[in-house]
C-alpha cells in the first residue's frame, strides 16, 4: 500500500512553492495525485520514481508510461 503526502508535504520536500507543484501535475510531468475528501494527495512512491527519473515525465526521455511504470 502507498503512502499519500499531502502537497505542503511535497512543496516541502522539493523546495517548491505550491502553485509549481499544481503546475507540474496539471503539465503532465508529475504523476500520482487524486483528490481524497476535497484535498489533494501524491503518491509518495511515484513521487519518489519522478525524482529517480530526474524530474521529468517518462514521455519526455521518450519511454511509454508501460515501459516506466506510469499510470
Amino acid at each position: 500500500m502507498s503512502n499519500y503526502m499531502t502537497v505542503a508535504q511535497v512543496c516541502e520536500l522539493l523546495q517548491l512553492a505550491e502553485r509549481t507543484v499544481y503546475d507540474l501535475y496539471r503539465q503532465g510531468r508529475l504523476r500520482g495525485a487524486a483528490k481524497v475528501g476535497g484535498s489533494w494527495r501524491v503518491d509518495e512512491e511515484k513521487l519518489r520514481e519522478w525524482l529517480a527519473r530526474g524530474g521529468q515525465a517518462a514521455e519526455e526521455r521518450g519511454e511509454s508510461a508501460g515501459n516506466a511504470g506510469g499510470e
